[in-house]
């Protein structure tokens, strides 16, 4: 479903460019869960933006669904974001205005989807993660992981083969985190393609395989309920 070879992102500051990818390549199937995890700097959010075609790399190549984007318009880049990916934040970024129904229905709008099928999807949706009672809720009447579970059915209800998750439990507390970790472990399971942002090596465990990046480079993989680990191009044998 991903490839990336050797994709390169610098920035300008000052007289001296900045590598944010140092030459990233890596891959992801259909249907993986897959955490990718780093420290503050390390380039997992300039990886996250590329992988959901917020930014484009400055060279190398990344295919999504087997198509290149590289030369994709504006304009097509953001009808595949819209049509192929689930974006998941962890600030919710739900309207407050709007209720749980609309906030998950509010994307198939922008495809015209008809108003009868939305509102279809979206209750399925909101059912599937366990707000079917609170529907009609809006966000300030909803807490923390009721809001998160909210910004996860609306991220399903677009039938995208990519869901995308920044941080997706950093606003929650513990407990409400591990619920919303199991949500999205039962999405891995229905088939789902999950890729997980977070600098948490708790949460990372909890996917199918990590990939960890430091300094702009995949500097490690690791099978989650295996016990091989790539280290720069070395494989260690560890006990489980």
């Amino acid at each position: 479903m991903i490839r990336m070879e050797n994709v390169i992102k610098k920035y300008t500051m000052g007289e001296e460019e900045v590598y944010a990818l140092a030459g990233v390549s890596m891959t992801v199937k259909e249907g993986e869960f897959v955490a990718i995890i780093g420290p503050s700097g390390s380039g997992k959010s300039t990886l996250m933006n590329i992988i959901g075609c917020l930014d484009a790399a400055d060279s190398g190549i990344y295919s999504l669904n087997g198509t290149p984007i590289e030369h994709y318009s504006e304009r097509e880049l953001a009808r595949l974001r819209s049509r192929q990916i689930g974006f998941i934040f962890q600030g919710f970024n739900l309207l407050p205005r709007l209720t749980a129904l609309e906030n998950v229905e509010l994307p198939m709008v922008y495809q015209n989807i008809r108003t009868a099928e939305r509102e279809k999807r979206a209750k399925e949706a909101l059912e599937r993660v366990g707000l079917g009672g609170r529907m009609n809720h809006k966000p300030g009447e909803l807490s923390g992981g009721q809001q998160q579970r909210a910004a996860i059915a609306r991220a399903l209800a677009t039938k995208p083969s990519l869901i995308l998750a920044d941080e997706p439990t950093g606003n929650l507390d513990s407990r409400t985190g591990r619920e919303i970790l199991s949500l999205f472990e039962e999405i891995h399971e229905a088939g789902n393609t999950i890729v997980l942002i977070t600098h948490d090596a708790g949460v990372a465990a909890r996917a199918q395989r990590q990939v960890k990046i430091q300094d702009g480079r995949i500097v490690g993989e690791e099978e989650s309920h295996g016990n091989t680990i790539l280290e720069d191009g070395m494989e260690i044998h560890c006990g489980k």
